[in-house]
């Protein structure tokens, strides 16, 4: 047997694996029935959805007249940029506030793509500062500091 499609292999490789974790985590949960859902119904049939995904998926990936295809190398570089850039908008958040750590956020991530361009990544910090102004400090009134505080004393 060989892998053709080794896009939908691999992606249906982690839907099953993601199945089997949720519909084992939630093992730990009373089931209950359809009528009456315990905690652990959701899970548990969510788990066996993703399984059943994963199963479709990948079955075709194995036939003789799948298409070809080859999966790139994991982009290591990228992947640590952006979550060093979303750990450190969590550290800079109480201290430097919203709308600046949403910057460093948008700046810092966007460095991890091979395209970066800086006219693009600011566009990006205008557009999706001013949405998530509008959407999390004024529409859900969250509550935290929208400036740095030293700004605001």
């Amino acid at each position: 047997m060989k892998i053709r499609n080794q896009k939908d292999f691999w992606s249906a490789v982690m839907f099953v694996i993601f199945g089997v974790l949720f519909m084992f985590w939630s093992t730990d949960y009373q089931f209950g029935t359809a009528q009456r859902m315990g905690p652990g119904y959701f899970p548990t049939v969510l788990g066996g959805l993703l399984v059943f995904l994963g199963i479709m998926v990948g079955i075709p990936s194995v036939k003789p007249d799948a298409e070809e295809t080859t999966v790139e190398p994991i982009g290591w570089r990228g992947l640590i940029i952006i979550l060093g850039a979303v750990i450190l908008y969590g550290v800079l958040l109480p201290i430097l506030g919203f709308v600046v750590s949403l910057a460093v956020l948008i700046l810092l991530s966007s460095m991890g793509t091979r395209e970066f361009s800086w006219k693009a990544s600011l566009l990006s910090v205008v557009v999706l500062g001013v949405f998530s102004y509008v959407t999390f400090v004024m529409g859900l009134n969250l509550q935290f500091s929208v400036w740095p505080p030293f700004l605001t004393r």
